[in-house]
This record gives structure tokens, C-alpha cells and sequence, in this order.
């Protein structure tokens, strides 16, 4: 779609026409100061790491991107090809989700010059946070100070408004009251919390605006815009105020203008929803550039805790290929929790509240959603994935043969691999960091200084150094397979409950057998398949194996070619 075409779909004609030449001439400014970069498209060598600006923070340096940048240049710059660093804006909550100032860095990470750094060695991803400010963004302050220009860049419902079919992703309330400077009060729309006010995207203005923030991080090297909570910014009486026509337009458009001044942009879409409204957004190949695997964390994990792939077998052999220009973004943990909304259809109530226990049970927390009804669902793992995966007691080798699977069953999926930076180096639960309910996702943000971080990682059969040796091991192994490229194809083969196997590369000369046993006892299995020869090396191991009988011992995987 053209964007006059998308600016009338949400406006209408008239006030399309005038807001197509004001961002015309805004790209048009842009495209003469930056002529356009084709950046190129992903392949198998391709990795992304999720990080905070100061997951490796040195108060004594006072500059934690830098510091970020040095160590990742140390242990990455062979195995990641782009760094995703969280909102690193001035924020009032949520670790950086609750924005006070877009065109900023925070000033306790660095400046824009400490983001750019990155540039010499790695792609960059940012956060594009626009369904919600801080309420102690200048925005809402002047539009609380009756500043005619803001009024209508917040919601607040009339009388009229029928919220009976408004989906709530919180156990919060959706509506909040602040008292202007006349002492009125003021009723706003807070899909995830006080602190965190939607934003009117029916507002012309906004959008403009946003957009223009937009190609600032354009400009500062952005590869990837994530656009966090997309599927709530656009609202309607009477609806779900989720996944609105008008929600998959501004998608549209924003892609549509990242295209046009910085070819090789993707738009990533974060919509932690059940995967046929996830993958809603690829739309006909104009849309998202990539969605998130959500149903991915929570199969694997499942699988794992129950030693049976029958769940996740079934919903990756249900998978169909984006189309042309599209990939999955596949991940197991984030800063955020494990969503299990994902997996409404995919398993039974039973296993969600299986999962729900485990967490529980292993020093997590479990976030709940309302139901319409009036009762609440799992709504969120609040827990790290190798915490999860381990039991009390457990020896140290059993676990990180857990784990390490796990991490392998995701890199080996169809798409672009997203690793969370405490799945990269390692980490647990960080209970301490718990300080009170609210907070409950900080169990899985822990910040480590980078000297006690390099010493970890250095001190030899230490969970940290074996998790990142292997997991480092399966990265480089990845990267001189064309068969794991995002669009190479792929074919799901239901051997055995306990297995989990994939081939990677239908499209290739040479396919990748990748076959795992998630269960804790020995398993053989025969595989018969057109595209798979009778005799494969194996990858991970260096000696050859035959396919009529594979003998994978408890939680061991291998990856054939």
C-alpha cells in the first residue's frame, strides 16, 4: 500500500491529503541528509542478542553502553551479528518500558554516541515503545497543564464507550485517574499500568510525531524496529481493542516508510498473543518484516518438564512459511517472563496450570490475566528458562544437557535466532532482585559487573563458562550451514513422543537432520526420509552416524548433515 492509501485508511481522504505532504516532506528531508543504505538481508550467520544497556555495569567506568560494547566485542563479535539493546531512553518504571523522553539516551548509560559505538562491530536493534508514555513524559505533563496541543494525544472515554469486550493483558485496572492543574479530573486509558498511558493514535499530530522519532532511529543505525505492544494502539467501542484494522495499517505504514529511506529495515512486531493472531501481522508480505515465536518458550519448555515433544511437534508441523520477504524471530527467554497465553489451543488448561506449578515450585513467579468472566488465567512465566529447566538437587551436567538442548532446538527452527543475554553467559534465578511483587520480572534482569562476569566465564567448569563454551560451540557450527538459513524450508517428522526432529535446508543440496531427545531415559530411532541419506556426519559430535539407528542418550540432541 502506498502511504496516502494507509493515511485514508485511517483518517479518511481529506485529512489524509494534508498529512501525506507533511510526511512526505519529512522523508524527504531525510532521504537528501542520508542517502539510502540497502543493508542487506538476513542469512544463517545471522544471531540476535537481547541485552540491557548496563547488564555488564561498572559504576567505576560511569559509562555502561561502552562497557557493554567491549565485552560483547570480547565474547560475541564471532557469533552475534546484532545487538537488540532494551529501551535505553530516560524511563520513570518497567526497566526502561515506561518512557519519559524518546529522542534522549538515558544519561546513566551514556549518550547517543556510546549507541552508535556498536555500529564498528554489530547491527543495532531499538525499541519503538509508541503505544504508551510515562505519565511523567513532557506529553502527558502539558497535556495535564490544559495544553490544547496534547489533548487529544491521550485517550479519555466518554460515558458511551463500551469497554464489555476490551481485552485485558493485566490483573490491572484499564482506566486511571490524574488531576490536572485545575483540580479536574482526568480519566486515561493504562493498558499495563498507572505509570504507563496509552497513547491516541486516532490523533494525525501523534503519528506524525512518531514517525518522526521513527527516523531519528533510522538515522542512529537502527537494523531492527521492535514495535513493543502494537497490537493494543488502536481502540474502538464495543471491541477487544486488540488487533484493530487500524493497528495492522500503522504497522503497515511504518514499514512502509522504513523501506523507503533505509532499505534492509525489518519491522519486528512484539504481539505476545495465540500464533494465528500473532502471525496476523505478516499480512500479505507488507506488513512485519518478523513476528516472535511466542508458542516456541513455553512448547520447549513443556516438553522438556514433561519428557514428551507431542505438543511441540504438532504445532511446528502446523507451521506454515511467511511469506516471501518474511521470517519468525524465534526465542526462548527475553526480559520479559515466558507468555503461556500463546498456548490456548495448543495444550489442555491441565498443562497450563502443569506449567504454572513448575514455575512456582522452582522459585518463580506467575503473572494472571482477567478473563471476561471475571476469573484470572496464567498470563506469564516469571522465571529464568535454565531455573525452570532444572530440578531442586539436580547435578550441574544434567541441567546444562537440559538446557543446552533447548537452546538448540530453538536455533534450530525456521527464521532469525533472538538469545537472551543471560541465556548467552548463563544465569539463574536472581531471587534477591525481588523486592516486592510488582516486580516481579527482575528475577531474570540481574546486572553483573563485567570483571565478575569475566571471571566467571573464565574459571573453568563453572556453569557459566560450560553454558556459554557449548552454546558458543552450536553458534559457529550454525553459521557455516546454509541449510539453517531463515527461508531454507523445512519438514517436521513425528518419530517418538520423546523426540523432537526437524530437517533444515529442503531447499539446499545439503539438509540438516536436527533430532532431539527431550526425555530423561535412552532413546533409538530410525529415520526414513526421502531427503535423508544413509549415512551423516554429525556436526556437533565429529564422527558419522547412521540414520536407520540413532542412539541419543537422555536430553541429548545432534545436529546431521
Amino acid at each position: 500500500m502506498e502511504i496516502a492509501d494507509i493515511l485514508a485508511g485511517l483518517y479518511g481522504d481529506k485529512t489524509a491529503a494534508e498529512y501525506n505532504r507533511k510526511l512526505q516532506n519529512k522523508i524527504n528531508c531525510f532521504k537528501k541528509k542520508h542517502p539510502a543504505e540497502n543493508i542487506g538481508e538476513f542469512n544463517e550467520t545471522d544471531a540476535v542478542l537481547i541485552t540491557y544497556g548496563d547488564m555488564t555495569e561498572n559504576t567505576a567506568s560511569g559509562n555502561p553502553l561502552r562497557t557493554l560494547d567491549g565485552f560483547l566485542r570480547e565474547y560475541a563479535a564471532d557469533i552475534i551479528s546484532t545487538v537488540h539493546i532494551l529501551p535505553f531512553f530516560p524511563y520513570s518504571s518497567d526497566d526502561g518500558f515506561s518512557v519519559t523522553g524518546y529522542r534522549k539516551v538515558n544519561p546513566a548509560l551514556g549518550d547517543w554516541n556510546d549507541v552508535e559505538v556498536f555500529r564498528d562491530n554489530f547491527n543495532l536493534a531499538f525499541d519503538a515503545v509508541f503505544n504508551h508514555i510515562s505519565q511523567k513524559h513532557k506529553w502527558f505533563q502539558e497535556f495535564l497543564n490544559n495544553d490544547a496541543k496534547y489533548t487529544g494525544w491521550l485517550i479519555e472515554p466518554d460515558a458511551n464507550f463500551d469497554f464489555s469486550q476490551v481485552f485485558r493483558p493485566r490483573a490491572l485496572p484499564l482506566l486511571h485517574n490524574y488531576e490536572d492543574v485545575n483540580g479536574k479530573i482526568h480519566r486515561i486509558w493504562t493498558t499495563f499500568s498507572k505509570d504507563q498511558v496509552d497513547l491516541n493514535f486516532k490523533s494525525p499530530e501523534l503519528l506524525i510525531e512518531l514517525i518522526d522519532i521513527l527516523l531519528l532511529y533510522l538515522e542512529k543505525g537502527a537494523r531492527i524496529i521492535r514495535l513493543d505492544a502494537i497490537a493494543f494502539c488502536w481502540k474502538e467501542s464495543g471491541t477487544k481493542c486488540l488487533h484493530q484494522p487500524q493497528s495492522h495499517l500503522i504497522v503497515k505504514l511504518f514499514r512502509r516508510i522504513a523501506k523507503e529511506v533505509m532499505p534492509g529495515t525489518l519491522i519486528l512486531t512484539e504481539t505476545n498473543v495465540p500464533h494465528k493472531e500473532n502471525i496476523s501481522y505478516f499480512d500479505n508480505g507488507d506488513e512485519a518484516d518478523m513476528v516472535y515465536q511466542f508458542p516456541l518458550p513455553p512448547l520447549t519448555a513443556h516438553a522438556i518438564l514433561r519428557n514428551d515433544a507431542t505438543a511441540l511437534s504438532t504445532w511446528a508441523a502446523g507451521l506454515e512459511e511467511p511469506p516471501e520477504n518474511c521470517t519468525f524471530f524465534n526465542f526462548l527467554a527475553s526480559h520479559d517472563g515466558i507468555g503461556v497465553r500463546p498456548l490456548i489451543g495448543l495444550v489442555s488448561e491441565h498443562e497450563l496450570s502443569f506449567l504454572a506449578g513448575e514455575c512456582l515450585r522452582k522459585g518463580g513467579n506467575v503473572g494472571y490475566r482477567n478473563n471476561s468472566d471475571g476469573s484470572q488465567s496464567p498470563y506469564e512465566l516469571n522465571i529464568n528458562y535454565y531455573s525452570l529447566l532444572q530440578e531442586p538437587g539436580e547435578v550441574l551436567e544434567l541441567t546444562i544437557r537440559k538446557f543446552i538442548l533447548s537452546q538448540a532446538i530453538m536455533l534450530s527452527m525456521p527464521g532469525v535466532p533472538g538469545i537472551y543475554f543471560h541465556s548467552l553467559f548463563g544465569s539463574v534465578n536472581r531471587i534477591e532482585n525481588l523486592t516486592q511483587k510488582s516486580e516481579s520480572r527482575t528475577i531474570n534482569r540481574e546486572k553483573i559487573p563485567a570483571d565478575i562476569l569475566r571471571e566467571e566465564l573464565n574459571t573453568s567448569g563453572s556453569r557459566r563458562q560450560l553454558i556459554y563454551e557449548e552454546y558458543r560451540k552450536l553458534l559457529l557450527i550454525r553459521k557455516r550451514c546454509p541449510a539453517f538459513h531463515p527461508k531454507s524450508g523445512f519438514a517436521i517428522l513425528k518419530l517418538l513422543p520423546e523426540t523432537f526432529v526437524i530437517i533444515r535446508g529442503e531447499r539446499q543440496k545439503k539438509v540438516v537432520l536436527a533430532i532431539f531427545n527431550v526425555s530423561d531415559t535412552t532413546v533409538e530411532v530410525s529415520v526414513k526420509d526421502s531427503s535423508i541419506p544413509k549415512q551423516m556426519n554429525s556436526l556437533t559430535k565429529n564422527k558419522t552416524i547412521t540414520s536407520s539407528k540413532i542412539v541419543l542418550k537422555p536430553f541429548e540432541f545432534d545436529w546431521l548433515s
